[in-house]
């Protein structure tokens, strides 16, 4: 039984048919446009199978309170032609299938809990660093919603003294994780992209710095059983173990785990087991939990 799983990314959406077990076999991409343009191309693509269902790990933000009337919509997106867009009804509608939308960190977050570097463990914290930053947390089995969803992305940090961007790029506050340490804040502040960049260059210890203030913020606040890494920047395998040897530094012995020591941290914040299948798996789960509700 296929399962249709949307990727819908800020810069392009990726479609795939497949189930969680078997992986993807099918795949399109089309660029993110407006929502008159894209959402046709996408349900076309996912029309053509004989899908069961459908997953959506989305760009946010969100509207994922089951009772609200805009459940399922885009609300206060910078991509201002796609705010307050009903992505989640709109496809279901198209479509005729059960459906099913969480934010795309937390697919990724699903997956890595369920079938990647979490499986067996009661939490899981999964952050994206790339063209934006964003985490999915997963306890007790159910992925964390509240108020609205986790905005880990925009926590705010202390500038680093040789930062010489301090105030970060985010439009909405100043030096928030994502307008300190995303992909584009990166190349903003030295003027290079970070694919040039070899691993001496001075950006990695200014990022790492903020990735690990983000990492002490999260164990001391929701405190997961394992940090997982994920996204282009992160590609980066260098950055590891500067984040956490300056975890390490910036805890200073006062979490008393095994986990959070020198011998036990490489296994405790560590790259994503799926790769970069862990959007369009959680995606795929997703469904499949849309179609055993309907059921």
């Amino acid at each position: 039984m296929l399962i249709g799983a949307l990727e819908a990314g800020g810069t392009k959406m990726v479609c795939s048919i497949g189930t969680p077990q078997g992986g993807v076999l099918q795949r399109a991409s089309f660029p993110t446009l407006t929502p008159d343009v894209t959402v046709p191309q996408i349900a076309e693509f996912i029309g053509k199978f004989a899908v069961a269902a459908l997953g959506i790990g989305s760009f946010g933000p969100l509207d994922l309170n089951p009772a609200s009337p805009t459940y399922g919509c885009i609300t206060s997106s910078p991509k201002t032609e796609w705010r307050n867009y009903p992505l989640l009804s709109e496809l279901r509608k198209r479509l005729g299938v059960p459906a099913a939308i969480d934010t795309d960190v937390n697919a990724a977050a699903l997956a890595e809990a369920t079938m990647g570097a979490g499986a067996g463990k009661g939490s899981l914290l999964y952050v994206t660093v790339g063209t934006g930053v964003g985490g999915g947390l997963m306890i007790g089995g159910k992925l964390v919603h509240g108020l609205v969803h986790p905005e880990l992305g925009h926590m705010i940090l202390c500038p680093m003294d040789s930062d010489p961007m301090p105030d970060g790029i985010c439009p909405f506050h100043r030096h928030c994780l994502e307008g300190l340490a995303c992909g584009p804040a990166i190349e903003k502040r030295w003027g290079l992209s970070a694919k040039l960049m070899t691993e001496d260059h001075p950006a990695w210890e200014l990022e790492a710095a903020y990735l690990a203030q983000m990492c002490v913020n999260a164990i001391c606040t929701v405190s997961p059983e394992i940090i997982v890494l994920g996204g282009g920047v992160m590609q980066q395998q260098h950055l590891f173990p500067r984040i956490r040897s300056k975890t390490l530094s910036l805890l200073g012995g006062y979490v008393a785990s095994d986990r959070i020591t020198p011998e036990g941290i490489d296994s405790y914040i560590i790259p994503p087991a799926l790769g970069v299948n862990s959007g369009v798996t959680g995606a795929l789960l997703l469904g499949a939990q849309a179609l055993e509700a309907a059921r």
